[in-house]
């Protein structure tokens, strides 16, 4: 069997970095490279990684690739899906698939127009906890679900990458940041569609660096079937934190109370050049499956990822989210 040959699209997001490492680990892919329009921030990781940078990211498709991994500005999502589409190559696109949903419904589309699967990256479908939570539920475990309070709070992601903090090129601030993924859990988990929404935001936290976009939010879901979630995505933990941020849900149904803590397998490391505690993960990969499952779905084979439905549902909240923000009323889900 022929490997899979895999590339990156840009390296703005900073999961790129961490990409990498797992697809060279896989033994079906063969890792091309990657390609990035900010030349110097690709010179800066092509030595890091001692990565073969190419020149355009038509450069790398005309060398034949099978599949790509868009890790662009959130904003710059639909122009890389529109042109890998357009080459027949397959797509993994981080999070959230795009800033609106006009956006994402159209790279939805183009990918299906053109035959050309397209994934999401929601890795926490991957992460042992959850999937252990999912098989709850779905067995039966808790009985009917009632209620879900579920947290992704992190740090400020401005410290990383500026660019999260500009509204153009993220969409937003916290919001549009942390809601998609605990969305996409609840929507993986329930089985069902959230039809309404209710947030509020601010921009306590942070000012100084991100007085343009908000860092705390709460996001509250109603459920087709009538259960009801909230989520924390606030940027709420300081930039010493001994690690970026966190994911938990707490699960009520009618059989009992569940709770999940998506990165809580991890040992205590005290370093003195850090000068603070810090968390080494001892878990399973999440984002090493995720990236597995693409390949195999490049194959044809089954695939339990996010699908680019998937994604827009997610993005679908999100708008109506900040619609609700602006009016201060809950707001019905497109």
């Amino acid at each position: 069997m022929s490997k899979l040959r895999i590339g990156i699209f840009s390296f703005a997001h900073l999961h790129a970095e961490g990409y990498i490492g797992a697809l060279r680990s896989l033994p079906d892919v063969d890792f091309i490279g990657f390609a990035d329009d900010d030349r110097a921030r690709g010179e800066h990781f092509a030595n890091v990684f001692d990565a073969r940078l190419f020149p355009s990211y038509e450069a790398m498709l005309d060398e034949g690739a099978d599949g790509v991994v868009i890790c662009s500005e959130n904003s710059r999502h639909l122009p890389l899906i529109e042109l890998a589409a357009k080459a027949k190559v397959g797509i993994l696109s981080e999070k959230p698939l795009a800033t609106t949903l006009a956006d994402a419904e159209r790279a939805v589309m183009v990918c299906d127009k053109a035959g050309v699967l397209l994934k999401v990256a929601f890795p926490m479908r991957f992460n042992a906890p959850a999937m252990e939570m999912h098989h709850l539920i779905s067995s039966g475990g808790l009985g009917t679900i009632y209620a879900v309070n579920g947290t992704n709070q992190g740090e400020c992601p401005h410290y990383h990458r500026a660019w999260f903090v500009d509204p153009a090129l993220a969409g937003g601030g916290a919001i549009a940041d942390h809601t998609v993924h605990v969305t996409d859990m609840l929507r993986w988990m329930l089985k069902c569609e959230p039809v309404e929404v209710y947030a509020e935001a601010n921009h306590i936290l942070y000012q100084d660096v991100a007085p343009k976009v908000e860092t705390g939010g709460i996001v509250s879901l109603k459920f087709a079937d009538g259960t009801i979630a909230t989520i924390d995505c606030s940027w709420s933990k300081p930039p010493y934190y001994p690690t970026w941020g966190g994911l938990t849900m707490e699960i009520i149904g009618a059989g009992g109370l569940a709770t999940l803590n998506g990165f809580g397998q991890n040992l205590n490391v005290y370093r003195h050049s850090n000068q603070r505690a810090g968390w080494s993960a001892w878990g399973s990969d999440a984002n090493r499956a995720m990236l597995a499952d693409f390949a195999a779905a490049l194959r044809g084979d089954e695939s339990r990822g996010a699908s680019g439905i998937d994604g827009m549902r997610a993005v679908a909240v999100v708008e109506a989210a900040y619609q609700s923000i602006r009016i201060g009323q809950p707001v019905a889900v497109a």
